[in-house]
């Protein structure tokens, strides 16, 4: 058996965990106050062409999501997502538990379209009764988007230009960032990123961490106290060394893209195999995962040799199947997909 299952069914890169072997034993502070965490932190802003950005690791994807929303965000405001949006749909509530309602929209094959977004904003500040409503006080997009589609520079350059107009932070999920960033169809650097969000994360848990992910604050922006305010979320990490030594790594000689290119050569290989076989495609992406639709005989023959997500019911006869590849996946992996 082999697994597609998702971007992180394998531990850590090779390289992290031979830098995690070598320091150890070495006594170092704790919560991210290490000489390991502060290069860490310098790479990524250099990476990111802004010297002057805030960069914070924090465990994990939801509980990033979850406290930045919940600290840029006042108690009277909601953010704004796509209704199949991650903080939407997969996160168990984790922002209305923080005290924050996501206003959902209609999204066009995952991605907020900045129009859309004009228009709830304009109907509720047209609204005389809206200081009874939640104030829209967020925009959140994620990138790539829940089913692997890509915004292009111009439609991030849209959604910039309407947060500045209305004086609310753009905030990107970047959970699957590197396999963004690395596919053939992205126009987008990290730091047309850095330069057109206020607030993103670059994901380490799906790129080739064993945790991790790495908040960079744009725009001299982040709150106050932050520290004080993830520990009271229950995210701060004693032993902030590991996500220091891990992110220091990935941005040591490009090895985050290095492998997250690898994600998307293999991601190619199945797009080929998907044709090859005549399975249906669900929505066509661009980066590291494949939504393909099957009948519950396809997935039986499938499921024989290779381990996949259901990643929703499409009809009464056939499932979303999804296809993840990772910095992991090898050519053996891929040779057994295309012999099913």
């Amino acid at each position: 058996m082999v697994s597609f299952e998702c971007d992180y069914i394998a531990g850590a890169h090779p390289e992290i965990l031979k830098r995690l072997a070598e320091t150890n034993m070495e006594s170092l502070p704790g919560y991210g106050m290490d000489h390991y965490t502060a290069s860490a932190k310098e790479k990524i802003k250099a990476a990111c062409g802004c010297p002057d950005a805030e960069v914070e690791f924090l465990v994990g994807g939801t509980q990033t999501n979850a406290v930045i929303i919940s600290t840029m965000l006042r108690d009277w405001e909601g953010v704004i997502a796509a209704d199949s949006g991650h903080v939407n749909v997969h996160e168990s509530g984790a922002i209305e538990y923080a005290g924050h309602k996501v206003l959902e929209i209609p999204g066009k094959n995952g991605k907020l379209e900045a129009e859309a977004v004009r228009q709830l904003l304009k109907k509720f500040y047209s609204d005389v009764t809206h200081d009874h409503m939640v104030f829209p006080g967020m925009v959140y997009i994620s990138h790539p988007t829940e089913p692997g589609t890509l915004y292009s520079k111009t439609e991030l350059e849209e959604l910039s230009d309407l947060c500045h107009e209305y004086d609310i932070p753009l905030y990107l999920d970047g959970a699957r960032l590197g396999y963004g960033l690395m596919s053939n169809e992205s126009d987008l650097t990290l730091k047309d990123i850095a330069r057109l969000v206020d607030v993103f994360y670059i994901g380490g848990t799906k790129v080739g961490a064993l945790c991790g992910e790495a908040v960079v604050f744009t725009k001299n922006n982040k709150p106050a106290h932050f520290m004080t305010s993830v520990k009271k979320r229950g995210a701060l990490l004693a032993k902030g060394r590991l996500l220091g030594i891990q992110f220091d790594t990935l941005f040591t000689n490009d090895l985050y893209f290095k492998i997250s290119r690898h994600a998307i050569d293999m991601a190619e290989r199945v797009k080929e195999i998907i044709r090859e076989k005549g399975w249906e495609v669900y929505m066509d992406s661009p980066t590291n995962q494949q939504l393909i639709l099957m009948t519950d005989e396809e997935m039986d023959r499938l499921g024989r040799t290779v381990v996949f997500d259901r990643w929703g019911i499409y009809d009464d006869k056939r499932t979303i199947v999804r296809l993840a590849t990772s910095w992991s996946t090898t050519e053996e992996d891929i040779a057994v997909l295309a012999d099913v």
